[in-house]
């Protein structure tokens, strides 16, 4: 099987400048886990996921280094979450995006999720157009209902 038999075609998206706020609401809203970030004709820039919002509630190497103490106060933490909101998706994005093609075997996606430990990939045509994502259930799918004849 391809990953143009599996994958979701119609993805929603976010732009460099849109608020990691709306971001975080699309994500509740569709229980999904991440984003393409996209910019003109849909070519993909990066990925703004759950995990990176989170991350960015965290303290950086120099401020725990600063401050040990006062950075292991993670209930405080909670209350940055406000003005991490306020950010552009371009400051808490990972700009440096693997992706799949719609022609290359679901295997192969599968084994660069478990590489990289993601659980979801961008579908890319002409290097990098987004054209859909592939998700591990979505292979996991596809391969069940193909054996178990569903």
């Amino acid at each position: 099987m391809l990953v143009q038999d599996v994958m979701t075609r119609n993805v929603r998206t976010a732009k460099r400048e849109d608020s990691v706020r709306s971001v975080a609401a699309i994500l509740c809203t569709n229980k999904i886990s991440g984003l393409p970030v996209v910019e003109g004709g849909n070519r993909l820039i990066g990925i703004i996921s759950e995990k990176d919002i989170l991350n960015g509630l965290l303290p950086g190497y120099r401020t725990f280094l600063h401050d040990p103490l006062k950075q292991m106060d993670f209930e405080s933490m909670e209350e940055t979450y406000e003005a991490i909101l306020t950010k552009r998706v371009e400051d808490l994005m990972t700009p440096r995006v693997f992706s799949v093609s719609p022609n290359d075997p679901i295997l192969l996606a599968a084994s660069q999720m478990d590489l990289h430990r993601f659980r979801r990939i961008p579908v890319v045509e002409n290097g990098d157009v987004l054209v859909g994502i592939v998700s591990l259930g979505d292979i996991h799918k596809a391969i069940f209902k193909r054996e178990l004849d569903l």
